[in-house]
């Protein structure tokens, strides 16, 4: 896993500069904090807004991101509100917190800004227990929510915007339907069931810091479609809090809250969890998980009992989310799965009609916006068939199928950005050859994107293998691009539990 972390490819380096921004945006935040004179509680409360905002606003430009984040204490404020005078409520506390859970995840069904409003409202609800908010310190907090919102957005839109000079990328929306066929409603409905699971187990194991269940549950349905992503998801939920729990025996427990050594391993912690997210989940959660230890000590409640807590409350909260996923409204990962190849196969498309239109010598045609479509939607699809890749996945079939469609998911990617890049030299001339050949990629999109006969697919692979020898670096990216699609036909379009043949 660590090595996946470190040599993980980093277009553009932007994982790098999306880790950097978020520590150096976090850290002033929390620092004005403390030159205007806010307490503890609240410069930590200020610092979790700057986190939500830098990390959970994706939306597709500059300008959507900005609206969002002015969104955030719309969503927020009020849920914190609620949460301090409910603090003494219980029985009203938790319904409201579980009613805010659903409420979260069905946001998502409004795409990236309802995703990023539930994140924002959830956690505001969840921050106020685990610091134990009172109304009596709501205008201080809203204050410090507000500052450090106004100091992370200045970093980010203003000294260190990266995003303007990369393609606005839309970014995917899960496969939806109508009524309980919508994979939100779904989940929304096994989110607050698992919730309430986790909430009543979570609270037989410690009266006090029952929210960690609750908040490990709904985590694992972040960024989660299936019932099989929600399942390694809890794994790797649960791998990275042991892993971060025995690091903090060594790092948070002998700390005992000192100041300078407490904001270094901090500062290492964000960018950890920044740089990490998107390659590994459990490398997150270790980050996660060994700066809450640090936040413990700074607040002076940290033991090693709560620590070994810790783990036992994220465990029921996967356990959780597991059982929702299983028997409330489950959803195939099969059928998501096909969405998801389906919606990339036709950005392959999208692709190869703009490269075409660009060495034709259009100049409005930009293929490069699609290319960056094309990583995230592949994003999603390994994500997608995480469960069947899984070692310890018992599917030895699908497991193989699985490995084929990534692997020549890989070489259409690859040959997209081969073409998209000799299409943006403008000395790339036009050759006839060249519409014929992206006439063919479409025409094989098309055939995949049906359910094709045996013989079809024998046909489409012959003509593939016929072509004749290539003397133009675009029709060799054309022609490989041709091959790949050809060759995903057998893993796509044979039974999912038959074994592939050689």
């Amino acid at each position: 896993m660590l090595k996946r972390v470190f040599v993980a490819p980093d277009p553009g380096r932007v994982r790098l500069r999306f880790a950097s921004r978020a520590v150096i945006g976090i850290g002033l935040a929390v620092a004005l904090c403390g030159l205007v004179g806010h307490s503890l509680v609240a410069a930590i409360t200020g610092g979790l807004a700057a986190l939500l905002a830098l990390f959970t606003v994706t939306d597709a430009t500059v300008r959507q991101q900005a609206v969002t984040t002015a969104l955030l204490p719309v969503a927020g404020l009020p849920v914190l509100a609620v949460a301090a005078v409910l603090h003494d409520q219980p029985v009203a506390r938790d319904l409201v917190f579980l009613a805010v859970m659903g409420a979260g995840v069905y946001a998502r069904r409004w795409g990236p800004r309802g995703h990023s409003l539930g994140v924002f409202a959830f956690m505001t609800f969840f921050a106020a227990q685990f610091l134990h908010t009172v109304p009596g310190q709501l205008p201080e907090l809203y204050a410090a929510v507000l500052l450090s919102l106004a100091v992370s957005s200045t970093v980010r839109f203003g000294f260190w915007c990266y995003e303007r000079r990369l393609p606005a990328v839309a970014v995917p929306t899960a496969p939806e339907g109508r009524g309980l066929a919508r994979v939100t409603t779904r989940q929304a409905v096994q989110a607050t069931l698992g919730g309430a699971f986790a909430l009543g187990l979570g609270q037989v194991l410690s009266d006090q810091r029952w929210y960690w269940a609750v908040g490990a549950t709904w985590w694992v349905f972040v960024n989660t479609t299936s019932r099989g992503e929600t399942l390694v998801r809890g794994f790797r939920r649960v791998l990275g809090t042991v892993i971060g729990i025995a690091a903090g025996f060594f790092v948070a427990i002998p700390l005992e809250g000192a100041g300078a050594p407490t904001a270094a391993i901090v500062a290492v912690c964000v960018f950890g969890i920044f740089y990490t997210a998107a390659v590994s989940y459990s490398w997150m959660m270790f980050f996660v998980t060994v700066m809450v230890g640090v936040l413990y000590g700074v607040l002076g409640v940290l033991d090693a009992s709560l620590l070994w807590l810790r783990v036992a409350e994220t465990a029921v909260g996967a356990l959780g989310a597991v059982l929702a996923v299983l028997v409330v409204l489950p959803v195939t990962t099969h059928a998501i799965t096909d969405a998801w190849i389906r919606k990339a196969l036709r950005c392959v498309h999208a692709c190869t009609a703009e490269a075409a239109e660009r060495l034709a010598g259009s100049l409005s045609a930009d293929p490069a916006p699609r290319v960056a479509e094309l990583d995230v939607l592949l994003s999603r699809v390994r994500l997608s068939l995480a469960p069947l890749v899984h070692p310890l996945s018992p599917l030895k079939a699908r497991k193989t199928r699985a490995r084929q469609v990534l692997a020549l998911l890989d070489d259409c990617v690859r040959e997209v950005r081969g073409l998209a890049s000799i299409a943006a030299d403008p000395a790339a001339s036009h050759d006839a050859r060249l519409s014929a050949a992206c006439s063919r990629v479409e025409e094989a999109v098309e055939e995949l994107l049906r359910q094709e006969s045996r013989e079809e697919r024998g046909a489409v692979r012959a003509g593939v293998q016929s072509g004749a020898a290539v003397d133009h670096p675009a029709l060799a990216h054309l022609h490989g691009l041709e091959r790949a699609l050809a060759d995903l036909a057998t893993p796509l379009h044979s039974p999912p539990r038959a074994p592939i043949a050689a």
